[in-house]
This record gives structure tokens, C-alpha cells and sequence, in this order.
């Protein structure tokens, strides 16, 4: 069965999806007579026209008439009668992400997901519907504000943004079509300047991300976590691993995400047990990196934890 890439925008009515699906398939660099399905769950004022694309016939549009398409015997029929290779899906933002997931055939594979708000209304978006808009950021993995002014106060966007997703891209456009990358600075949640770096159990996803991308700025520092230990045959001997299970996009989409430890008591460490790490980071090469460097534990002390009331993490 082959692997559909699907590419999911995101936002609220007027919030400029439909231009930004036009956009991206003006671009040549994307669409260059690919066989591309696009589904709209949302009726804007914007609409398509497949006569502008490079290979345009190749581009279907379908337009859902509402939630009730919303299911995966519609999604199937829909790549049938295009016969696409990619599907891109302009999604309700009054519906949340874990109903697309529900029914995404198992083939459908998200490869991008992107948000588009108007910076003039998206402020009381979050005020009057914030789960809906915690639902699209907290999966985002950037976000598009448009008709911005010039001289407008970044902030609020950004705080609101942040609170929810610490990795996400924030670009802004303004009126007359430049763009301006967001560039304010965000402290980390933990303090990277004490003897032991402590992270909670809520920021176990950020710093995995944070260590993964930046490694060499963990280097000689201890943390302090609690983790979800994996012991298994095919690791090394003498190491285990620590983590958690992470949530990136929806529920069908956890994985379980974590940082090679080495100690010499590795043999008293359950698997799927509870335990508080303490550890020193030092990047090493690694085949977990795939030959590259990254952060590799070694391991001070391991002290048996209670569960966590929330046991799934967030990358945010």
C-alpha cells in the first residue's frame, strides 16, 4: 500500500488557509504537475482555480459539504476519483484534530502541518474558543498571522502561542507582503544554570526536543527527571533507556521518545518501570543518531518514582 503524504492547514474561517493552499501550489518548487487531491472542509470566500497550476489537471478539488463528510469512506472516495499522490486538507477549525485522526487512513501519512490566523482577530479567537485554539497550536508546526500592520505589538500573538507550543514557527506577514520571522527569545522552563538542572514532569518533551536539536548545550550538565524506563536484548550492555511516552499530533499518533542511559547497575532497572534519573549528559556518536552526535547519559543515580498523573507528554 503506498505511503499518501498529506499536508494539513489549519486555522479559523477568513484566516487565510484557502490563499496559502493558492499560494503553494503557484509555487513551482511544490507543485510541478504532481497529482495533488485537495479537500476543503471549510467554505470561504476564497476559492481555487486548478487553471493556474503548472499541470493544473493534475489538481483536484473537493469541497465538503460539511461534518458529515467528515468520515474515511469520504476520504478514500475522494483519492480514488483523483488518483492523487499527496492530499492537502483545508480543515474546519471549529472541529478538532483528534476527529481528522480518528478516521486518516492508516496510509495517510501527515507530513506538514501549518496554521494560518489573522492577526487582528486572533487574540479574541483565543479569548472566546481557547481549546479550539490550544487544539490547532499545541499540533502546529508553524504559524502564518496575516494582514498584520506595521508597528502592531508581536507579543500578544507570541505569549499565546508559546504558552502552547514552544517549537512552533511563528511567522508574521504584513499587508503589503513582506515577512518577518518571530525572533523573540523564550527562557527555558528550567534552569540551566544550576548544579542540577531539574525539568518537571510536563517538560520532559520540550527538553527532548531542546537536547535532540541543540545538544552541545546540554554538554556537562546533570539533569534530574523522572522517566519510563526500556530495557531490551538489542540495547548495549549496561544501558537502558529513559523517557516517555509523546503525543505530537493526536491520539492515534504516540510514540515513545527517550535518551540512551549508561550506568553499571543497569541490571536493577525494571523495564516499563518508574524511576527518577540523575544523570550527566555528554554528546557522543551514537547509531541511535545515526552516526551523528547527540546526548548520551551517564547515569549518577536512579531512585524509584511514582507514576505521574499525566503519563503522556507533549511536544510543547
Amino acid at each position: 500500500m503506498n505511503e499518501i503524504p498529506v499536508y494539513l492547514f489549519l486555522g479559523f474561517l477568513d484566516g487565510g488557509k484557502t490563499r496559502f493552499i493558492d499560494e503553494t501550489l503557484c509555487d513551482q518548487r511544490f507543485q510541478n504537475g504532481e497529482k495533488t487531491l485537495c479537500i476543503l472542509f471549510e467554505d470561504g470566500d476564497e476559492e481555487l482555480d486548478t487553471k493556474k497550476y503548472k499541470g493544473g489537471r493534475n489538481v483536484t478539488v473537493k469541497i465538503a459539504e460539511g461534518k458529515e463528510q467528515l468520515t474515511q469512506d469520504y476520504l478514500l472516495k475522494c483519492l480514488r476519483e483523483s488518483r492523487a499522490e499527496r492530499v492537502m486538507i483545508e480543515y474546519n477549525g471549529m472541529w478538532t484534530l483528534q476527529e481528522l485522526g480518528m478516521i486518516l487512513p492508516q496510509n495517510w501519512m501527515v507530513y506538514q502541518i501549518m496554521m494560518m490566523a489573522d492577526a487582528n482577530s486572533f487574540v479574541s479567537y483565543n479569548n472566546n474558543m481557547r481549546q479550539l485554539v490550544y487544539d490547532k497550536i499545541n499540533s502546529t508546526e508553524v504559524v502564518f498571522f496575516n494582514r498584520c500592520k506595521p508597528g502592531f505589538d508581536k507579543m500578544p500573538l507570541h505569549t499565546i502561542v508559546r504558552a502552547i507550543n514552544r517549537r512552533a514557527a511563528i511567522v508574521y506577514e504584513y499587508e503589503d507582503g513582506t515577512i518577518e520571522n518571530d525572533d523573540i527569545v523564550d527562557p527555558l522552563p528550567y534552569d540551566m544554570d544550576a548544579p542540577v538542572v531539574e525539568v518537571k514532569d510536563e517538560d520532559f518533551g520540550l527538553l527532548y526536543l531542546d537536547a535532540m536539536d541543540k545538544p552541545k548545550n546540554y554538554e556537562g550538565k546533570t539533569l534530574r527527571f523522572k522517566a519510563l524506563t526500556a530495557r531490551s536484548p538489542k540495547l548495549p550492555k549496561g544501558t537502558f533507556v529513559g523517557g516517555r511516552f509523546a503525543m505530537t499530533c493526536c491520539a492515534e499518533d504516540i510514540r515513545y521518545v527517550g535518551f540512551m542511559c549508561r550506568w553499571k547497575d543497569t541490571d536493577t532497572v525494571k523495564n516499563k518501570g518508574w524511576y527518577y534519573v540523575t544523570a550527566e549528559v555528554k554528546v557522543e556518536r551514537d547509531k541511535a543518531f545515526n552516526g551523528e552526535a547527540g546526548p548520551v547519559l551517564y547515569v549518577k543515580e536512579v531512585k524509584p518514582a511514582e507514576k505521574p498523573e499525566e503519563e503522556t507528554v507533549y511536544f510543547s
